[in-house]
Formats: C-alpha cells, structure tokens, sequence
C-alpha cells in the first residue's frame, strides 16, 4: 500500500490539530479572548497532534519516522542544550531552553510523520498564510493607534508575545509572502482562496514595513527573488515580484528607506552597535569556551562577562549560528548546520517535483529568506523555524516517495515487458 493512501486513513486528529497549531501561530486567541489563556491553546493543540500521532503508531506497531540524519541533527542538538545544564553560566534558563527546545522538536518530528501527502502539506501552508492576516493586522493596528512610549524607538510597530519584537513580527511574516504568491500564482488555485492569499500579502507587507525591520526586508526581498527564479512560469514570477517591490516603492514611508539606509552609518546607529557588541561577545566567548559555549539560552547571562566595557546593555546575539555558538559551541553549531541546511536543501529539492513543487519552491524560498532574517536576529526558540523546517522536510519526504513509486512502476514495467518479450522468444523456438 502506498503512502500517500495509508496517510489518508491514519492520523487524522493529529493533522487537523497540527493545523490548528499552525494558524494558532499567528491567530494567539487569547489575546482577543483572555479567558482563553488559561487553556494554552498553542501548546494544547501541539500535544494532541504529537499524543494521536504516537498513539496511531503503538496501536499499529508502526514505527515513528525519525527523518534520518537531519532528525537525528535535532535531536543531537536538543540534547546538547540539555547536557548544558551542567556547564551553563545560569543553569535555570537552560534548563528551561532545552524543555522548550524539545518541545519544538516534538512538533517537527510530529509534522514528518504526518504530512505525508501533498493535499496536506498545502493545508498546513494554508493554515499559515491565513493565520497571518490576524497578525499583520495587529501591526498595522499598533502603528495607528500607537504612541511614542508604546511603539519601540518611538515609531517602530509591533504586537504582542512573541511579535512584541518588531524584528520578530517582520520575519515571521515574510515567510508568509512567498507561499501566499504559490498559492495565487497556482492556476487550480479558486478565485476565493486567491483574494485571500492577496489580502494576506498585501497585509504582510505593509506591517512588515510598519517594523521597519532592515533585517525582515532583506529577508523578504531575498526570498521573493528566489521564489521568481525557481518558478517554472518565470515571466510571471518576474511580474509578481516588480509588482510587490513597486508596492514597497510607492507605498513605504520616507523613514523606512531612511532606516534601511542607516546600514552604511552603522556607527551613528544604537541599534546597529547593538549587533556589532553582541558579535564581539560571540567572538570572545567562542575564544574562551569554544567547543560547548555558556549554556543554551544563556548568552545575555553572560554579557557581563565578555562584553566590552562601553557596551552597557545585554542585547541578544543578533545572529542565530552566532548565537548557537555562543550558547552551545562548535558542537552545537554542527548539529544546528546539519538540520538547517538539509532541511533547506530538502526543499530545493522537493521543488523539482511535478506534482507539488509549486508549494515546496514557496517553502524553499520563504526558508531562505527567513535564514537570511536569521543573519540579524537569534531566535532559537522560534516555533515558526520548526514548523517551517518541518513543512520543508515533509515535502522532501512527500517527492521522494513519488519518484520511488515512479521507479518502482517503471522497472515492473521493464520486466513485464522482458517477460512478455521472452515468453514470445520461447515460443517462436518451440514452433
């Protein structure tokens, strides 16, 4: 039986509550609805969809899918920052990264376990994009109804929780753009689904440059560039993205441009310095513990410790591979890479696929644009980098069972052929 067809009988609970997770991502209901707050719906819907997907698996003494070595990379690196504990310059706070850090890896293996079929693969990227409206549109609301003590530097937008970051909010909603354009530039796409997908770009868009995030628009014009490169229809990936980018143009503030244009006067720049002190506290941390660094999630601990003397704020390492170094060494940064980059190159590869690498060339370049965020900002505990990674490798899974299949079919195809070719051989010489 094949795989695609056992998907679509088993672990249904566990899909629909995966995709509940994921636009519960972006939706955070208890902020509209604070009674719900209590129920911590985020991590109750990610436990349902790890338990039924476990369960299915003992009651059919089917084995859990570790997804080979880019797996056993997280799980390597999970356990690193557990073992980290021991040498931690604040024992707490890694403990409490490394719970964290297991459970993001709970929700990646339970996304390759169970999208295992293209129809849900789309559904989960689906669930993303639709999420985000909610999202985007708590940005927006923010830059309008703002003041200079509540919007951050005085005019940056933001939300709340985990987008209280604007540098946060801008990258979790670029990865948006580049499937939402999957979807729209899709011709089975329906004309509903297709405003939708608009309205989310749109909508992303416009927050993303209410942050006035360098790093979120870096991402996000990188990401759209290889999302027009990779699509088969080039000319009209070409216009999609002169389309966006002319929105960018026309429609950003004055300050925008003028934020982005502070990269080449850095110095001059809070911000910017902020990134240039925590490199160099990466740099004589790495010196000083380079094989297993301070302890996961423990680098503004040890600020004090290696920053220089005029760097008086602990700023976070502003780069995630920076920062898995200085929390968790070269170790870390070996298991971190290997994880990353198969999983990234899991969706280039998917990509070449005929039947579903419309949404995996979204994946592939929404990854690469979010790396790119990562070269400014250092987030390991990022629910939207595992789910992402994990919606990459599924796809990689999904393509490669397609073309065993395919190779499967045609060699039973040759043999038929040499039997039949044989079997009339033989017969012609017993005549």
């Amino acid at each position: 039986m094949e795989l695609g067809d056992k998907a679509e009988r088993r672990d249904v609970v566990a899909f629909y509550a995966l995709t509940t997770f994921a636009a519960l991502m972006y939706v955070l209901p208890q902020v509209w609805f604070p009674a719900l707050a209590p129920l911590r719906l985020a991590l109750l819907t990610s436990g349902l969809a790890a338990g039924f997907m476990a369960l299915r698996r003992v009651g059919r003494a089917e084995p859990l899918y570790f997804d080979g070595i880019r797996g056993g990379a997280l799980l390597c690196f999970s356990a690193l920052a557990m073992a980290s504990v021991a040498w931690s310059v604040n024992p707490e706070v890694s403990r409490f990264t490394a719970i964290e850090l297991f459970k993001l890896t709970a929700i990646y293996l339970t996304l390759v376990n169970v999208i295992t079929t293209p129809k849900r693969l789309a559904a989960v990227c689906g669930a993303v994009v639709l999420g985000s409206i909610v999202t985007s549109y708590g940005v927006i609301h923010e830059h309008f109804t703002g003041t200079a003590e509540t919007l951050v530097e005085g005019y940056r937008a933001h939300w709340v929780e985990v987008y209280a970051d604007p540098n946060r909010s801008a990258m979790n909603l670029a990865i948006i753009v580049p499937l939402a354009v999957a979807f729209v530039a899709r011709k089975e796409t329906g004309w509903l689904w297709r405003s939708v997908c608009l309205v989310s770009i749109v909508m992303a868009a416009v927050a993303i440059v209410f942050t006035y995030s360098r790093g979120g628009f870096i991402g996000l014009s990188v990401a759209m560039a290889v999302w027009a490169l990779r699509e088969k229809k080039r000319m009209r990936s070409v216009f999609l993205g002169i389309a966006l980018a002319l929105g960018f143009v026309i429609f950003a503030p004055k300050t925008f441009w003028e934020r982005n244009e502070t990269v080449t006067t850095f110095h001059q720049d809070a911000s910017a310095m902020g990134r240039v002190y925590a490199w160099q506290v990466t740099s004589r941390i790495s010196l000083d513990k380079p094989l297993l660094g301070v302890g996961a999630g423990s680098f503004r601990f040890a600020w004090p410790l290696y920053a220089p003397p005029e760097a008086t704020r602990a700023y976070v390492a502003h780069n995630i591979f920076l920062d898995v170094i200085g929390e968790l060494g070269w170790v870390g940064l070996l298991f971190f890479l290997v994880f990353a980059g198969s999983a990234t190159g899991g969706a280039f590869e998917a990509s070449r696929d005929s039947r579903m690498g419309w949404i995996a060339r979204g994946l592939a370049a929404s990854m690469t644009g979010y790396l790119i965020c990562d070269l400014f900002s250092g987030y390991i505990l990022s629910a939207h980098l595992y789910v992402l990674f994990g919606l990459a490798a599924s796809a990689q899974r999904i393509a490669q069972g397609f073309e065993a299949r395919v190779t499967e079919r045609e060699q039973a195809e040759k043999r038929q052929a040499l039997l039949t070719s044989g079997g009339w051989e033989g017969g012609n010489h017993a005549t």
